[in-house]
């Protein structure tokens, strides 16, 4: 992986990117305390494309200020942090259907979700860069870590018992929380006592399983650069889209037989490449050629080996 010489984002690109994000959140809260309602599927599938064209409109406005290697950088990032989004999304079908939470509430959580997802990576990637600058040879480490990452996640099943947590336990000792939900509100007062509701524990455990999830995708940007602006923008632009991604493939999930194991090869590529860079580099090209390719094939041998199967919906 040959590093491309350093350029300075400006303070106003950043600024301007981060109006961007808040004007399109607020927007999409707007929007839901209009509805009464989830999205149908027509309105998830609609609202997917438009965050993808976005995406891809932001990718130009990239190859226009700093060239059009980093605007590949860019889309190879995001693709790779797009991708590795939908292990999210099936995890995420797992806690709402576990706790019950009710379709209309869904919606405000995962909102909610990327909001505190927006800081939690920001952190991580600061952290990240600044690993990688000082200590070059972390890139290896990440690498090693990638490829077992991607082969655990080939022969390991996703956890279900969300409620047994120690995570969960301690915050039940720590907070008092209702015994059922008060529609979408996150708190409640009960007898003059503010209370939590499950949807705000629901809350917690979203933006924890991010977090685990952040340990592996963003490391996996490295692989295709170490430009901060290019891996934070890239990350954020996937999981603004992850929420309507979720309504849209969410009753899909059991026709999805073999894209973990897609999403396992993305990852085991990602860490090969980068642990190899210095021997074997591998062109950004090439990388998103592979992984759109890899995505493809499980995907379509997945409708076929499920063309039979009706689908299900494990929010209800």
């Amino acid at each position: 992986m040959k590093p491309l010489p350093p350029v300075s984002t400006s303070i106003w690109f950043w600024i301007t990117f981060h109006i961007g994000v808040f004007i399109a959140l607020a927007v999409d809260l707007a929007s839901f305390k209009r509805r009464h309602r989830a999205l149908s599927m027509r309105a998830a599938t609609l609202r997917s494309l438009l965050w993808v064209v976005l995406s891809l409109g932001f990718s130009l406005v990239v190859a226009q200020t700093q060239g059009s290697d980093r605007a590949l950088d860019f889309l190879t990032g995001y693709l790779v942090e797009y991708s590795l989004s939908v292990d999210n999304i099936f995890v995420f079908v797992l806690i709402f259907a576990y706790f019950k939470v009710p379709p209309i509430s869904q919606h405000r959580v995962l909102v909610w979700g990327i909001v505190g997802a927006l800081v939690m990576r920001g952190l991580m990637i600061w952290l990240g860069v600044s690993l990688v600058s000082s200590f070059h040879f972390i890139l290896y480490v990440f690498g090693v870590f990638l490829v077992i990452t991607g082969i655990r996640m080939g022969f390991s099943e996703q956890q279900t018992d969300f409620g047994d947590s120690w995570f969960l336990r301690m915050c039940r000792k720590l907070m008092p929380v209702t015994h059922d939900f008060r529609g979408s509100h996150f708190t409640a007062r009960i007898d003059g006592r503010l209370m939590l509701t499950p949807l705000a524990l629901v809350l917690l455990v979203i933006d924890v399983m991010d977090l685990v999830f952040a340990v592996d995708s963003i490391p996996a940007v490295f692989a295709i650069t170490q430009d901060t602006f290019i891996v934070y923008t890239s990350n954020i632009c996937a999981i603004l889209g992850l929420r309507s991604l979720y309504f849209l493939l969410a009753n899909l999930m059991n026709r999805f037989v073999y894209l973990r194991v897609g999403l396992s090869i993305i990852l085991v590529f990602v860490g090969i490449k980068m642990t190899l860079s210095k021997l074997f580099p591998i062109p950004n090209y090439i990388s998103l050629v592979v992984i759109v390719a890899v995505l493809a094939v499980t995907i379509c041998a997945s409708i076929f080996m499920t063309r039979n199967q009706p689908t299900s919906d494990p929010r209800k």
